[in-house]
């Protein structure tokens, strides 16, 4: 079988070529460039993929995405940030680049099957229907930024490193294949940002400018100033620079009044929550039904209930309050180890 490989430079992807190609597939690789700047040296993904190609001995293929990352990640991500909100890039790239863009360039290329170097397992029933499940290895689960998938892409994906049980036994079958990449460090959590510093980015190259405003209490009462609301997340406690009685946490960034909205512990905390851009990859059989959701990715799935509206939307009713509900962020359903679906997060139910 012809699989493609996206192959980004690193320890995982590399190791997903190695091993299909050791199982007796015709294996390409394919490295997307993202964006600037575009060095060819040791360290970028195109210049470490293709060696690791050349060293299994695989053609390799390196696809110019830059214009459409800039389009449909970067500038999403500014104008999220200059809404108030506070976006995951990562789950937005999955849906339209990587297994969109790249997907469709994988079978241009005569592959039947795209495989990608994610911690996540893939099932499929007799009749055809696949299902998205939790990684063996959970630490490192990445199932949360891949609920967009839908039935027809998840039949045309695999996920080898799925039943690996820890990143130590990826790095020793990297050792064992001989690949250049295996003790090379893992990638930076959004990788178009240098060193993880997203308000020098947002400052910086994509000029967003900082403006001050007001700190206001959740009761009027103005507490300070704030340095751009860019900068601050619901739930933040630490760096917000004003004193109170109580320990005092972001409960809501106000883009339009440029304030930033902090109370007590209690207020941070939602019922429940409102999503919408929801999508399926098991479709609900009912308007109404439980299941446990997470809404951030650390977070641990709790139960709920889910009411599906018009318009690719849902309301959540956690069994518990939650903190810290974020506009912006990913809503995801599960049921045991099965991801269901998910959205994006308006904010807490009124």
């Amino acid at each position: 079988m012809k699989i493609a490989v996206a192959m980004s430079g690193g320890v995982d992807s590399s190791v997903t070529a190695a091993l299909l190609k050791q199982q007796g597939h015709e294996v390409i690789g394919i490295t997307m460039r993202l964006f600037a700047p575009h060095s060819a040296g040791p360290g970028t993904a195109g210049h470490d993929a293709a060696v690791v190609a050349a060293h299994l001995g695989i053609p390799h293929h390196l696809v110019d995405f830059e214009p459409d990352f800039q389009d449909l990640i970067i500038a999403d991500f500014i104008d999220e940030y200059r809404s108030g909100h506070t976006p995951n890039p990562c789950v937005r790239c999955n849906r339209y680049i990587k297994f969109g863009l790249l997907l469709d360039t994988a079978r241009k290329l005569g592959a039947e099957l795209l495989a990608t170097g994610h911690y996540v397992r893939r099932t499929c029933d007799t009749d055809g229907l696949c299902h998205l499940r939790t990684a063996q290895n959970i630490r490192k689960d990445q199932s949360y930024f891949l609920y967009t998938l839908t039935q027809e892409r998840l039949q045309r994906v695999i996920f080898p490193l799925g039943e690996v049980e820890s990143k130590d036994e990826v790095r020793r079958l990297a050792r064992e294949f001989g690949l250049p990449v295996a003790d090379k460090g893992d990638s930076q959590e959004v990788c178009f940002i240098p060193n993880d510093d997203y308000v020098a980015f947002l400052e910086g190259n994509a000029s967003l400018t900082a403006i001050p405003g007001d700190i206001v209490h959740v009761n009027g009462r103005v507490l300070g100033r704030h340095r751009g609301t860019h900068r601050y997340t619901i739930g933040q406690r630490k760096g917000l620079g004003i004193a109170w009685s109580e320990p005092l946490y972001v409960v809501g960034i106000d883009s339009e009044r440029n304030a930033v909205i902090v109370g007590e512990e209690a207020q941070v905390l939602a019922d429940g929550l409102a999503a919408e851009e929801v999508s399926w990859i098991i479709p609900p059989v009912a308007k109404m039904f439980g299941a446990f959701c997470k809404i951030r990715y650390r977070h641990q799935p709790v139960p709920c209930e889910v009411r599906l509206l018009e318009g690719a939307r849902c309301e959540v009713c956690f069994h518990q309050p939650q903190k810290a509900v974020t506009p912006g962020q990913a809503l995801v359903f599960y049921r045991d180890d099965e991801v269901l679906g998910g959205g994006r997060i308006v904010g807490p139910l009124a």
